[in-house]
């Protein structure tokens, strides 16, 4: 657990960078939602939704990284963006098990992220000095 607490940054750092990539969804959300889920869509309206979904995934990403390079939002960050994957996880679960295979790397990512947030979030000796 101290492994976890004194390299949370880093994690930190390359979970943030595999999350931004999710801003190409803003120039090609076809692209994007086939990828991650292996499906396409028609419409204006889903053009907008998935567009805004990249934006906040890849915005998760940037706090992810934010909080690498700014140790008083550490512990900040690292909350919103587990929260954030959490949900993401709990549909996928719920609602989207026929994607499972699809987004199983995405999914596998997102656990990391969650199970070191827990760690860190709930270590009493997990201070932003020591991170």
């Amino acid at each position: 657990m101290n492994y976890i607490v004194k390299n949370v940054k880093w994690i930190m750092l390359v979970s943030g960078i595999l999350t931004s990539t999710m801003f190409y969804g803003l120039f090609a959300p076809q692209a994007a939602l086939e990828s991650m889920f292996g499906h396409s869509f028609n419409g204006v309206l889903q053009s907008i939704v998935i567009r805004s979904w990249s934006a906040l995934i890849g915005l998760i990403g940037i706090v992810l990284i934010f909080g690498f390079l700014n140790e008083s939002v550490r512990k900040y960050s690292l909350a919103i963006a587990a929260f954030s994957k959490l949900v993401f996880v709990l549909l996928v679960l719920f609602y989207g098990q026929q994607f499972l295979v699809k987004v199983l790397p995405a999914i596998t990512m997102d656990f990391i992220v969650i199970f070191v947030a827990m760690i860190y979030l709930l270590n009493p000796k997990a201070s932003t000095k020591n991170a």
